[in-house]
């Protein structure tokens, strides 16, 4: 059995208690020998306004539309007591149903529409004692156009405030919406500009041992052909995550720890050397997000190697963990002499952007020549107490 939340029950009364007070206002009006059907006209359009379920409503039955007719009904049932001189009796269900009217007008309809709809609303409230304009004081007036200025600032006010929190909460949403979009075109940018950057340094390695006629060609064309087919699963990945819209968390296209070794086994160009020295068991103790990141630490350590230092014969990655802090450094024994085109270069966004996705998990990250030659690259992530 589905059990019935305290919020279904909370609306269930309050759709009750509207129904019945309209058909409190309906039958005091008949007790009165008055015609019924205006009163009852502006009653059930009202209700139908309120209480029709979301879910089925047409798109037609818009929020300015279901403000503003049952309001201009009410309205004009006024006008038409004051000048045919009849007496249409309004009560607490037809001022509840305003009231609800003026609160979708003020919370729900277009900027453009807000205010008129909700004017609209809240003069046909507070002009309802004129049908007894024969029979009721005007201290009696008075009291009721003081009650109604309450009620109807109350409601407003209410409105507003909740249309305020929607409005923040949508603003909240396109703002990690953005983010996400800018996390997750960084990603493509640093996913490919590694395999395309490989592709380049094979490419020109093959060229000059084409014309040399040194060496076999077959593992530098085996790793081009690798590289690009990297580089469009990366793209592939990319665009799924861009286009599955399933609340899955976290799905962008990042690496771990376990990567960096495959990224390590097929970086190395004919004539260079990869190390790749790591503290054991560090995949269990090391939590997912400190993971992506050293991971892109690693890829764009050795994608820089390939663009600025084409030279380097020995790379070495460590990866090793003292006391409560992850320590990666990536480094080379290259002396700049770089073989890439100069817009192959880029303009170093790729450090800008892992500064800040260290920095974020409270780490530091550090790049800068070595004493004895090549340049280094060294992060610290901390990792809470061992």
């Amino acid at each position: 059995m589905k059990s019935v939340s305290s919020h279904g029950c909370l609306r269930g009364f309050g759709v009750g208690v509207l129904v019945a007070a309209a058909i409190v206002d309906v039958l005091d009006t008949g007790a009165a020998g008055h015609s019924v059907w205006p009163v009852a006209l502006v009653l059930l359009t009202g209700l139908t306004a309120v209480l029709w379920p979301a879910a089925r409503r047409p798109p037609w039955l818009t929020p300015e539309l279901r403000a503003a007719v049952p309001g201009a009904l009410s309205a004009l049932l006024t006008v038409g007591s004051l000048v045919s001189g009849a007496r249409y009796l309004f009560g607490p269900g037809e001022i509840m149903v305003l009231l609800c009217l003026l609160f979708i007008a003020v919370r729900h309809c277009s900027p453009r529409w807000v205010v008129a709809c909700g004017l609209l609303d809240a003069v046909a409230l507070l002009a309802t004692p004129v049908r007894y304009a024969g029979s009721l004081s005007d201290d009696n007036a008075l009291a009721f156009v003081a009650v109604g200025l309450v009620l109807v600032g109350l409601t407003a006010g209410l409105a507003s405030y909740l249309r305020s929190l929607d409005y923040r909460r949508t603003v909240a949403v396109g703002e990690t919406r953005r983010a996400e979009r800018l996390a997750i075109a960084a990603d493509l940018h640093d996913f490919v500009a590694h395999h395309v950057t490989g592709i380049l340094v094979q490419t020109q390695v093959a060229r000059m041992m084409a014309a040399t006629g040194a060496g076999e060609l077959d593992p530098v064309l085996a790793g081009i052909e690798r590289a690009a087919t990297e580089a469009l699963a990366s793209m592939r990945r990319t665009v799924g995550v861009l286009r599955d819209t399933s609340p899955e968390p976290d799905r962008r296209p990042v690496g771990d720890l376990a990567a960096i070794t495959e990224l390590t086994d097929g970086f190395p160009a004919p004539g260079q050397k990869v190390t790749l020295d790591r503290t054991p068991g560090l995949d269990a103790e090391v939590p997912h997000e400190v993971q992506a990141a050293t991971f892109r630490v690693v890829q764009e350590a050795l994608t820089n190697v390939r663009r600025h230092a084409g030279d380097a014969t020995e790379i070495a990655v460590t990866l090793h963990r003292a006391g409560d802090r992850l320590q990666v450094t990536v480094s080379d024994d290259g002396h700049g002499s770089a073989r890439l085109p100069d817009a192959a270069h880029g303009g170093g966004f790729g450090l800008v952007g892992l500064t800040e996705r260290v920095t974020a998990l409270g780490g530091t990250l550090d790049a800068g020549p070595r004493a004895a030659g090549g340049w280094m690259v060294r992060a610290l992530f901390p990792l809470g107490k061992g």
